[in-house]
């Protein structure tokens, strides 16, 4: 059994999931709404504020799919209830970052400044405080969807290995090397 799959997702107060007969699941909460298609081989009930899931056989197609889907209506169940949220941090002297609604403006040391439009499921929130790196943050519903626009945004300029320049995200720690060193002869 798989031990992702077999765990009961408990539903909290305020979301609602239901199931269609062609295996959409619908979960309604106070952030949104989301819906998912389900493979017809995987089985979903809903009992007594728990969702739980289970698959007909040990083939390996339905054990990876049993905790994929598992793994993808618990995410949809905290995005409603919860929301998610990612910090990116832009660290470089002269670099900025600058919403305007769903805009992202972003000045990132090259010759042209970035303007990245968000999809309307993500909000974006940004901060500068004197004397410390911009703070770019983002709030959303959907965990796969802000995960893929985070990275989007930190592929504009990565960090470099050596100042540690670029876009990261806040708490992540980055190897850095040693830069040339002089050779006594």
């Amino acid at each position: 059994m798989s031990r992702i799959g077999k765990l009961p997702i408990s539903i909290p107060s305020g979301v609602t999931v239901t199931v269609n007969p062609d295996n959409l699941v619908t979960v309604k909460g106070p952030k949104g709404e989301l819906h998912q298609k389900v493979d017809p081989d995987i089985k979903i009930e809903t009992l007594e504020g728990k969702v739980v899931l289970s698959r007909p056989t040990d083939q390996k197609r339905h054990r990876s799919l049993h905790g994929l889907y598992r793994s993808l209506i618990h995410n949809m169940i905290t995005g409603v209830s919860q929301g998610f949220t990612i910090q990116q941090e832009v660290v470089g002297v002269g670099f900025k970052a600058d919403s305007k609604g769903q805009l992202l403006d972003l000045s990132l040391g090259y010759s042209h400044d970035i303007d990245f439009q968000l999809p309307p499921e993500v909000k974006v929130e940004t901060r500068t405080e004197r004397r410390s790196n911009p703070i770019i943050t983002l709030t959303s519903t959907d965990k796969q969807l802000i995960g893929q626009v985070a990275a989007k945004i930190r592929a504009m300029r990565k960090p470099e290995p050596y100042k540690g320049k670029g876009v990261k995200f806040v708490n992540e720690t980055l190897r850095k090397k040693a830069g040339k060193s002089a050779t006594t002869k």
